[in-house]
């Protein structure tokens, strides 16, 4: 098998470990030009395709035979792995001070936050007084209301933006009064394929005026085989960017390795977040770094994650009879509510940060929102690497009128 420059290392890494040559695997391809050759594809061996338009690329199986030939086409710009994605409030708020913001009337409203995840269950804080969930995207199954058959999407989607209704605001996230939209990626057991959230971001772009969708929440991630700038999801949420959403994601669970920080999280522009532990108390003080949270540098030696935020023993939404509420029964917390940990927890925390702000300053932009967060991030005294600006700190950002 050769060693064309335009596949990336790992997928022949792959296809050496299958057996037989007339077996396949996933790949992304990245296309030179604008027009789909399909017909192409099909003879060179790519079948079961998936239309990447956001980073004019395709997805599909690659027999292992024909991955050369593949590379050697004129229309070919690179290879690369399909790779296996994976997921990654009662203290939480009051730990980054958001609760100030909530004085001046900053709650998030009128700021809908894309959770593109598992999905999300219709829980009550989520419903109550008045529904907040605003559209449904099932890249998985096609269903159209929503639904979470994993749990952890609805996790993600409290800590952002669940207003603790069940219990009387006892464990509300950080934004109650945003808006949510699910997007289905991932499948019961929390796993899925690059090209699948990459197709759930491109849905996004696709639909952001008429969702009114202002932030991407990315509690997921994958290994890093590339550089951001050849790696196609970071491509996909480069794209997002550009089009005015704020995309923040999880730096990864690989702590404390060092370069463990997952893709699309190694992208310089997003906002990459790592996981703080609050040690269960609303003072600062004793929080510190969680041993999981995926350090510094990326792959491409750039400082990440970019700023960090409570993500242990974080409390919120539980979806019943889910994947996650079958495997982890001690986790329950009263009926309504379940306790993870994660920098997935830590992303939706941000999320929601990110809406508070968005609501009080609609015209910010991405890079806008970025700067005020990591200019006004408390110092914590670990290496760039560990913790980038330090953790989120809503009271630093009054001064900017929220």
């Amino acid at each position: 098998m050769g060693r064309g420059g335009k596949v990336c290392p790992i997928v022949y890494t792959m296809a050496k470990q299958r057996r037989k040559r007339d077996e396949t695997i996933p790949v992304i391809v990245r296309l030179r030009g604008r027009e789909v050759p399909f017909a192409a594809l099909e003879a060179e061996g790519l079948a079961q395709t998936r239309e990447l338009s956001l980073i004019n690329s395709l997805a599909g199986d690659i027999l292992v035979q024909a991955l050369d030939s593949l590379a050697q086409q004129d229309w070919v710009e690179g290879i690369y792995p399909d790779a296996e994605v994976r997921t990654t409030m009662d203290v939480a708020v009051p730990a980054i001070n958001a609760d100030l913001g909530w004085r001046s009337g900053c709650k998030g409203k009128g700021i809908n936050i894309a959770v593109v995840d598992t999905g999300i269950y219709p829980h009550p804080d989520l419903l109550n007084p008045e529904s907040r969930l605003v559209a449904f995207h099932d890249v998985v199954g096609g269903r159209s209301k929503f639904y979470d058959d994993n749990g952890h999407g609805t996790h993600v989607a409290g800590a952002a933006a669940g207003n603790g209704w069940y219990l009387n605001d006892r464990y509300s996230g950080v934004a109650p009064e945003a808006g949510l939209v699910g997007v289905k990626v991932l499948d019961r057991t929390g796993r899925g394929r690059t090209s699948q959230v990459i197709e759930g971001i491109q849905w996004c772009v696709e639909n952001q005026e008429k969702h009114q969708i202002r932030i991407i929440n990315l509690s997921l991630g994958s290994p890093a085989y590339s550089g951001y700038e050849q790696d196609p999801f970071c491509q996909a949420v480069a794209k997002a960017w550009d089009s005015g959403i704020v995309v923040c994601c999880a730096a990864g669970n690989e702590g404390p390795d060092r370069e463990s920080i997952l893709t699309p999280g190694i992208q310089p522009r997003v906002i990459t977040v790592g996981a703080m532990a609050d040690k269960g108390t609303k003072e600062r003080g004793d929080d510190e770094i969680a041993s999981f949270s995926s350090r510094g540098p990326t792959i491409d030696k750039l400082t990440k994650p970019d700023v960090l935020a409570p993500g242990k023993d974080i409390v919120s939404l539980r979806v019943p009879r889910s994947y996650l509420d079958r495997e982890q029964r001690s986790s329950r917390v009263e009926r309504a509510y379940f306790s993870l940990s994660g920098t997935s927890m830590a992303t939706g925390v941000c999320s929601g940060f990110v809406a508070v702000l968005l609501g009080r300053h609609p015209n910010w932009t991405p890079d806008t929102v970025k700067e005020r967060i990591m200019r006004t991030a408390e110092d914590r005294g670990y290496e760039p690497a560990w913790q980038g600006k330090g953790y989120l700190n809503a009271t630093s950002l009054l001064g900017y009128g929220c």
